[in-house]
């Protein structure tokens, strides 16, 4: 009798501490999930509008790489600063993207060079400048700028350079980050020029202030930034509509077929030799 009882008494603990721990793993994937699916609606949400918002600067951008396309000219990409480069590379030697697009890929705010250098060098002014007229841009040439908050010495400078040498810009960038970011902050251009206001086409892509967008108990700061998303949607909705203008025209651009993918080195090879010799990060 004491046996089973004993016995009874361990199957119930055990049911118990299976019940316990159940409802753990229970309420840490609801948990889970709910931060995950806010910060899926902050995503998308902020995606929409720029989808809805923003189609008409989209389509005045798109005019310009098209007609860039169409006389088969170069659309050079920069994104001074740590994470902007990645947007410069989302659209560069991309599957499904344009051949034409070449990036400035420049070492001096590139992370793997160190993040706090990279800080450093897309706040000194003049940096900008030499790195436009290091690549040579000049009268006909048409460069897209990228930078979430749309204020660092850097891309200023790269701005006004390249407008001072006849190059046409189009420029990626929160107008809310820029306008709500105080003239006296360090990243500043000593001009305190929001991109935006120098570009020929300004696409805003609405990141809010700090990027991060979800609030945790316990945590001091916002987590989860959200600018690698827009930047991303936004010049990839740029290059849809570009390749929609081209077609009209009667233009089919080349464009990248992923290596991985059967045939990808085939396809992509019948234009290699050509923009090897016109593309310095290919």
């Amino acid at each position: 009798m004491n046996e089973n009882i004993a016995n009874s008494a361990d199957i119930a603990n055990n049911a118990n501490s299976a019940d316990s721990a159940n409802s753990a793993d229970s309420a840490a994937e609801t948990h889970v999930g709910s931060v995950g699916r806010r910060y899926l609606d902050e995503i998308t949400s902020l995606l929409d509008r720029i989808e809805r918002e923003e189609s008409a600067a989209i389509d005045r951008a798109a005019i310009l790489l098209t007609d860039q396309i169409a006389d088969d000219r170069l659309v050079w990409i920069f994104g001074p600063g740590g994470h902007s480069n990645l947007a410069a590379q989302e659209i560069f030697f991309r599957a499904g993207g344009l051949m034409h697009v070449s990036a400035i890929l420049d070492e001096g705010t590139l992370l793997s060079n160190g993040a706090l250098r990279s800080m450093a060098i897309e706040r000194t002014p003049g940096y900008g400048r030499i790195v436009v007229e290091d690549r040579g841009l000049g009268d006909g040439d048409l460069l897209i700028l990228v930078n979430a908050y749309g204020i660092n010495a850097a891309l200023i400078d790269a701005a006004l350079t390249a407008r001072d040498h006849g190059v046409r810009t189009i420029g990626v960038s929160s107008r809310k980050h820029a306008e709500e970011t105080s003239v006296a902050h360090p990243a500043r251009h000593p001009s305190a020029a929001n991109l935006h206001d120098i570009v020929d086409v300004a696409i805003d892509t609405k990141v809010p202030v700090g990027d991060a967008v979800i609030e945790l108990t316990g945590v001091d700061e916002r987590v989860a930034a959200i600018s690698t998303f827009a930047n991303a949607f936004t010049l990839n909705l740029l290059v849809l509509r570009t390749l929609e203008l081209l077609t009209t025209k009667g233009i089919t651009p080349p464009v990248w077929r992923s290596g991985n993918a059967p045939g990808g080195d085939q396809a992509n090879g019948r234009f290699i030799a050509d923009f090897r010799s016109r593309v310095p990060w290919l």
